[in-house]
């Protein structure tokens, strides 16, 4: 199994981005799968993804700024909003020299590739989405006080998200509400998640997130155009017990991508802490079908 590497590489005006990256030792030239994490976390949600991938593919997992251990210096005065972190990444890629990729998706990662893929849609081989939405039918109930939070510039709204999701408690249990086996879930898990959010600065980054995270709704029609012009191939990989990204947001993929495969899982959010292997095997016989 290859060994995972943990890298830093200065983009986008002075942003330090940490990734993981693995690649098979034999294969120098292999595809290059890249992982974007969501919320509450960081590529380290990928440990044990990476090195089965790895084998076959080169695998790379960045931290988004705001998140992990990629690193923002105060002075570069970074505006954290989805087009930014998309900036960002485009800059990663263009660092790294990488043109071309299979993308694997979740949460948060989702909308930062679409974004990505409206402005280099060539770029991308293929799409695994995990619990990565991008159809308004998927917004699940955990997003009722951030659609209060968007619909109001009061203070008692943003404050109301602060309080009752931005908490260790509600980090642990996006990790295990769903899942079949909460008790092997490992516990860094949602404690790395709920420390670094607890940064001094980052829950108001959190919360400017959250806010923003409205405009990725309103690019959903551009998102689902991107999937109706290119047909890329696509797998969704969903916990079906997601109360974020919901089913149905699974198998509206099909309806822009009649050749999508959508599989649901007996799984929650963070479906990768307890299916890994079954999501492992998934991606390498879609990828094996595509001849990538």
């Amino acid at each position: 199994m290859a060994s995972v590497s943990v890298k830093r590489v200065t983009v986008d005006n002075g942003i330090s981005v940490f990734y993981r990256t693995a690649s098979p030792p034999n294969l120098p030239n292999a595809p290059i799968v890249l992982l974007l994490h969501g919320y509450p976390s960081s590529s380290h949600q990928y440990r044990h993804l990476i090195p089965i991938l790895a084998d076959q593919y080169t695998v790379i997992a960045p931290d988004f700024p705001g998140f992990g251990f990629t690193e923002v210096p105060p002075s570069r005065d970074y505006k954290y909003a989805f087009a930014s972190l998309t900036t960002t990444l485009a800059a990663f890629l263009d660092a790294l020299s990488i043109t071309s990729f299979v993308a694997y998706i979740f949460d948060y990662g989702a909308p930062v590739l679409l974004r990505l893929a409206l402005q280099r849609p060539g770029a991308i081989t293929a799409i695994i989405s995990q619990n990565g939405n991008a159809y308004e039918e998927g917004l699940g109930p955990s997003w009722i006080p951030i659609r209060a939070f968007w619909a109001s510039s009061h203070a008692e709204e943003r404050e109301a998200v602060r309080t009752n999701v931005l908490t260790a408690d509600t980090t642990k249990w996006k990790y295990t509400h769903g899942s079949r086996f909460p008790d092997v879930i490992e516990p860094e898990s949602y404690t790395l998640d709920a420390a670094l959010l607890q940064r001094p600065g980052n829950v108001e980054i959190q919360l400017d997130l959250f806010k923003d995270y409205e405009n990725n709704v309103k690019l959903y029609p551009q998102f689902q155009e991107y999937f109706r012009t290119s047909q890329v191939p696509l797998l969704a990989v969903w916990g079906k017990h997601d109360r974020s990204f919901t089913q149905p947001g699974a198998e509206a993929f099909k309806r822009d991508l009649p050749r999508a495969e959508v599989v649901l899982l007996d799984a929650g959010h963070f479906a990768g802490e307890t299916e890994n292997e079954e999501i492992a095997e998934l991606i390498l016989k879609f990828l094996a079908k595509q001849k990538l």
